[in-house]
């Protein structure tokens, strides 16, 4: 299995941190977001990564040269990172797609355990990792789940409706289900502005997509300075 990392963005609510280096490069703990990931899969038992790189891409080489991850790492550009949402960076990846995955987004700090429960997860086709909902934030992706499976996914579910938030954490064993819907959902009016969660929204509609619950593990998604604090108060 290898690891997608979506880390093309510029991330704005994080300025001025990201105003010189790309967001996967902001440091939390005093190591950076995309050292974190990496030997999160790495113990997890991913073989080997990709990382989709837009703004500021070259520095996510220089550091990688530099750092020596533990594992194989590609960095793959996308050159519209700045005028499509997060599917246009899945889209550079299309052709990894039909073999085994974990794909993430490159803004959040995991713990291992939570990671290597995702990638061990067992059965069959695409799953997305998720943890039950109590309280929703504004930004939160939101999901549906109904017999382990999941149903929707979007940020603007009714509170009825919601019982899950996404970890923004895909796996697939394999198949052209994943690669198949993204190409169905890229192809639309507006596609390029979807967010990557939409592929998962549109797969649920006639294929089955595990929920995979997650279990003991801190997580984070590092998107504005604070959060960086709400991490290293958790694991100082």
């Amino acid at each position: 299995m290898q690891a997608v990392i979506l880390s093309a963005g510029i991330g704005s609510r994080l300025l001025p941190l990201t105003r010189e280096i790309p967001k996967c490069l902001v440091e939390v703990g005093g190591r950076s977001i995309l050292d974190h990931q990496i030997d999160a899969l790495h113990a997890a038992g991913i073989e080997r990564a990709v990382i989709v790189g837009g703004y500021r891409y070259r520095q996510i080489g220089a550091h990688l040269a530099r750092a020596r991850p533990p594992l194989p790492v590609r960095l793959v550009f996308n050159p519209f990172w700045s005028v499509a949402s997060s599917i246009g960076s899945v889209w550079m990846a299309r052709d990894l797609l039909h073999d085994p995955f974990c794909l993430m987004n490159g803004d959040t700090v995991f713990d291992t355990d939570l990671v290597a429960a995702a990638v061990q997860a067992p059965g069959e086709g695409v799953g997305l990792l998720v943890e039950p909902l109590r309280d929703a934030a504004l930004d939160d992706m939101l999901v549906t789940v109904a017999n382990g499976q999941v149903c929707a996914v979007a940020k603007d579910l009714a509170p009825d409706v919601a019982t899950h938030r996404s970890l923004g954490v895909i796996v697939s064993n394999g198949g052209d289900a994943y690669a198949g819907a993204l190409e169905s959902v890229i192809a639309r009016p507006g596609g390029l502005n979807a967010f990557h969660h939409a592929i998962i929204a549109d797969l649920a509609g006639y294929a089955p997509v595990r929920a995979i619950v997650a279990g003991a593990g801190a997580w984070q998604e590092i998107d504005q300075p604070e959060d960086i604090a709400a991490w290293t108060g958790q694991h100082g």
